[in-house]
C-alpha cells in the first residue's frame, strides 16, 4: 500500500514538473484560490447571485494574469560557469556560475537548482534579485566521495513571481565539468617502484644517484620555477645574476624508467579496481617524486605521462572498457586482478595482484614470474606497498 501511494506521489510531482517546465503548474496557494473561484462560480450559478460571478471572474482574472507574468519571469536569462578546478577524492569542490539577466526589467525571487550526475548531491539556492542588464554570482559546493569526471549540461532556474500562485522552471544552458582525482596516498618508500627495471641493486643505486645528485653534467642554467629541488640550484650564477638559477642536466634517452600498467581491460570487483586506482596513482607520483620518468598504461588510452593527465586518465578509467591499445612490450608494473595475465608479462615485469573473492594464487606464478605481490585483504593497501627495503 505504501509502496503504491509513493508511486502515486512520484508520478504526480513528475507530472506537475513537466507542466512547470512546459508552461506553469500551480503553487499550494494557486491551487487553493482556484478551488475558491470555482466554488464560488458553482455557489453563483445555483443563487444566481451577481456578487458571487464577480468574486470568481475577479480570482479567476488574477489568476490568470498570475500564470502569464510567472510564464514570462525567466525570459532574458542566461547564465555561464567558470572553469572548474579538478579536486580529489573528499574534497570540496566549488562551482561558480554567473546569471545574467539581458531584460529591461530586473528578475526577482528566484531559486535554482544544479543536478550534477550521482553520486554527487543536488545543489540549491535563493536569488533575491537581479538587476535589469545585470549579472550575478552564484556558488554551488560538492564533496566528492567517487573519482570520476563528471558532466552535466544545464543550471535549473524556478520562479514564482510575482505573486507565489505558479511556478515555473527553466534548464539553461551552463555545460560543467568536474574531475575528480583518485585518491593519492603519501608513500615514504616503495620498493616495487624503487626496484623496477634494475638488474641489481648496485646499478640501481648508481641509476638513481645519477638522478639525485646535484653534480653532474650540466646541459643549461635557467630561471628557478616554484617546485624546483633546491639541490638543483646553481648558487655562484645565482649570485652573479641577482636570481635563483636552476642547473638542467643531462638525461640519457632510454625510454621511460617506469610503466605503471593498470589492467583495465578486464572485470574486476568494484572495491578492488578503486584500490588498484588509488595504487597506480601513488606509485605515479612517488616515481615523479623520486625524479624517474614514469608513464601510465591503460587499455583505453594508452601510454600517458604528466601528472594532471595521468590523474585525469585515472579518474576516469573504468574497469572492463574496451582495449583500444596493446600492452607495453618492455618491462612493466602491473596492476591487475587475472591470474593468468601475470605470465605473460615481460621479463623483468613486476606486478601486483588482486584475487577475486574465493580464489588461490595458481603455482604457474612461482618461477621466474613470481617477481610481484599479491594484495591482502586484511592490511591496507599504503602499508602493503611500502613494506620491505628489498626488492621483491
Amino acid at each position: 500500500m505504501f509502496k503504491l501511494l509513493a508511486t502515486v506521489r512520484h508520478r504526480w510531482v513528475m507530472w506537475l514538473m513537466g507542466w512547470e517546465t512546459r508552461l506553469v503548474s500551480p503553487s499550494f496557494q494557486g491551487a487553493l484560490l482556484g478551488a475558491i473561484a470555482l466554488f464560488l462560480f458553482g455557489a453563483a450559478t445555483n443563487a444566481m447571485a451577481g456578487w458571487l460571478y464577480v468574486m470568481s471572474g475577479v480570482l479567476l482574472a488574477l489568476m490568470l494574469v498570475a500564470a502569464v507574468l510567472t510564464a514570462r519571469s525567466l525570459g532574458g536569462l542566461s547564465a555561464s560557469r567558470s572553469p572548474i578546478q579538478p579536486i580529489s577524492v573528499d574534497d570540496l569542490a566549488v562551482v561558480e556560475c554567473r546569471i545574467t539577466n539581458h531584460a529591461r526589467s530586473a528578475r526577482s525571487l528566484l531559486q535554482w537548482v544544479d543536478r550534477p550526475p550521482t553520486p554527487l548531491p543536488v545543489a540549491s539556492g535563493s536569488i533575491a534579485l537581479i538587476p535589469a542588464q545585470g549579472s550575478i554570482t552564484i556558488q554551488a559546493q560538492f564533496r566528492a566521495q567517487r573519482r570520476g569526471i563528471y558532466r552535466w549540461p544545464s543550471l535549473t532556474l524556478r520562479s514564482g513571481a510575482p505573486f507565489g500562485l505558479f511556478w515555473r522552471q527553466q534548464p539553461i544552458a551552463a555545460p560543467a565539468k568536474l574531475v575528480v582525482y583518485p585518491r593519492v596516498w603519501p608513500l615514504a618508500q616503495c620498493p616495487i617502484v624503487d626496484w623496477m627495471g634494475e638488474g641489481d641493486a648496485q646499478n640501481a643505486a648508481g641509476d638513481r644517484a645519477l638522478r639525485l645528485g646535484t653534480e653532474g653534467l650540466t646541459r643549461s642554467l635557467r630561471p628557478y620555477r616554484w617546485g624546483d629541488s633546491t639541490r638543483l640550484i646553481h648558487w655562484r650564477s645565482s649570485a652573479r645574476f641577482g636570481e635563483l638559477q636552476v642547473r638542467e642536466l643531462e638525461t640519457a634517452a632510454t625510454g621511460p624508467d617506469l610503466i605503471v600498467a593498470l589492467d583495465s581491460a578486464i572485470v574486476w570487483d568494484p572495491e578492488d579496481f578503486e584500490q588498484a586506482v588509488e595504487a597506480a596513482a601513488s606509485m605515479y607520483v612517488y616515481a615523479s617524486r623520486c625524479y624517474l620518468d614514469p608513464f601510465l598504461w591503460t587499455a583505453a588510452t594508452g601510454l600517458v605521462r604528466g601528472r594532471q593527465v595521468v590523474l585525469e586518465t585515472l579518474a576516469g578509467t573504468q574497469a572492463g572498457e574496451l582495449a583500444q591499445h596493446e600492452p607495453p612490450s618492455r618491462a612493466v608494473l602491473w596492476l591487475t586482478s587475472a591470474v593468468d595475465r601475470v605470465s605473460q608479462l615481460p621479463d623483468r615485469s613486476r606486478w601486483l595482484l588482486w584475487l577475486p573473492p574465493g580464489s588461490e594464487l595458481a603455482g604457474s606464478l612461482l618461477g621466474r614470474h613470481a617477481q610481484g605481490r599479491v594484495i591482502s585483504r586484511d592490511r591496507p593497501i599504503p602499508e602493503q606497498l611500502q613494506a620491505g627495503n628489498h626488492p621483491l
